[in-house]
């Protein structure tokens, strides 16, 4: 039997506005040789980063069909696609499901284009995605100029130049044509002539080594509760409330700011209630999923739940001075101290920044876990944590870059509020 023919599609998408003048970019590469066979790019108008993302897709597996035969082999993956949307990687993969009323024709038109049989997806990380990023982008600058994108003007394989990866490749096992294989070898020869990031942090204002783009956490509290305005400690081990008015109104107007900025690319949030209508607020507009982290949950306050600060001084005097004093002090009846707290959200804060790597995140939380973070990212002591304004609804944001620095870029931003 005739071994089917092996491609890999990476494809991107872009939006500077989200939406906003939107553009896309996709490459087709022979995996056993590492090979560009084709490139796509195209600017599309106004549009979401999802958008964009989909119309990529189609067009990278629009460029693979023009490549194969008129009746391509059947006897497994042909074509493995690699992006750095999860939304998409998993929407096509058939592990979330296509919500979105814009998504969902565009999801449909994908599939059409080759046998589900014959493809596979991958998610990579934004920066092992730099030629198709590129693509899109070039895209864009041509269609802020009036002007669609050429491919006699692109650049977009400088950064990756495939057509001296082969002599790189080791060998492999397996039988010719082989799509894991020479996938392998492809991703092999890349990481080799990707830039290696540097260990040594930047000492003052020298110059910074390429680290590449950092994980960004952006950290938005949740909306006002009832007990929000109250002052009524609230945490994981009590009553779960919902947002009120003011509060689901708070996450509409978040939501409306981050449509405008255009930026977030996934989002993340605390199993709490609160956080999780936030979030669903979030994403409504912006057309994406929202993934639970039970690390970021609130601080479990313990008997303390429910009361005002000056109550928990009436009848826990001891165990609420003991807890001012000191991090490792728990609240009465069997709550977290901050101690704890820190060690699940810096446990949660390294997953997420491998996960996310070169990502923009909204990360739906609380107060607690959004001090921790801009604590341990300043590398402050814990009696910080009593020294943060964080107000219903804010944004704050932290920088996570490959040498395991941490860039603190705002802090209890409420302007979207007003």
């Amino acid at each position: 039997m005739t071994q089917s023919r092996r491609f890999v599609v990476e494809a991107d998408g872009g939006s500077r506005g989200n939406p906003g003048p939107a553009g896309y970019g996709a490459v087709v590469i022979d995996p056993a040789t590492g090979e560009t066979l084709a490139e796509a790019a195209e600017y599309i108008g106004v549009a979401t980063n999802n958008v964009a993302e989909y119309r990529g897709l189609i067009a990278g597996l629009r460029a693979v069909r023009a490549l194969l035969p008129d009746s391509p082999a059947q006897d497994g993956p042909q074509v493995r696609v690699r992006m750095d949307s999860k939304l998409v990687v998993e929407q096509m993969s058939g592990r979330w499901k296509i919500k979105h009323p814009d998504m969902k024709p565009l999801a449909a038109e994908a599939a059409s284009i080759l046998p589900a049989s014959a493809v596979s997806y991958e998610w990579i990380p934004r920066e092992r995605n730099k030629h198709a990023d590129r693509l899109a982008n070039e895209a864009m600058d041509a269609g802020k100029r009036g002007k669609q994108w050429e491919p006699s003007s692109s650049t977009a394989d400088l950064d990756t130049p495939r057509s001296s990866v082969a002599a790189a490749l080791p060998p492999v096992s397996g039988p010719p044509g082989d799509a894991a294989a020479g996938a392998a070898r492809a991703r092999a020869a890349l990481n080799r002539s990707a830039p290696a990031a540097t260990a040594t942090p930047q000492v003052g204002w020298g110059a910074a080594p390429d680290l590449g783009e950092p994980a960004t956490f952006v950290l938005l509290r949740h909306g006002e509760t009832a007990l929000t305005p109250q002052k009524r400690f609230s945490g994981s081990g009590g009553t779960d409330p919902e947002l009120s008015a003011v509060g689901r109104g708070q996450a509409e107007h978040a939501a409306d700011a981050f449509a405008a900025r255009g930026t977030i690319q996934e989002i993340v949030s605390s199993p709490l209630r609160r956080c999780r209508e936030t979030a669903a607020a979030v994403a409504a507009r912006l057309g994406l999923e929202v993934r639970i982290e039970e690390g970021l949950r609130e601080t479990d306050f313990g008997a303390w739940e429910g009361l005002t600060f000056g109550e928990v001084r009436e009848r826990y005097g001891a165990d609420l001075d003991a807890w001012l004093a000191s991090a490792k002090a728990a609240p009465t009846g069997g709550g977290e101290s901050f101690a704890e707290v820190a060690r699940r959200v810096a446990a949660t804060r390294d997953r997420l920044v491998t996960r996310y790597a070169g990502r923009t995140v909204l990360v739906v939380t609380h107060v607690t876990p959004i001090k921790t973070l801009v604590r341990l990212a300043l590398g402050a002591p814990p009696e910080s944590l009593f020294r943060m304004e964080l107000s219903a609804a804010s944004v704050s944001a932290v920088a996570y870059y490959a040498d395991g620095n941490a860039s603190v870029r705002l802090l209890n931003d409420t302007s979207h509020l007003r």
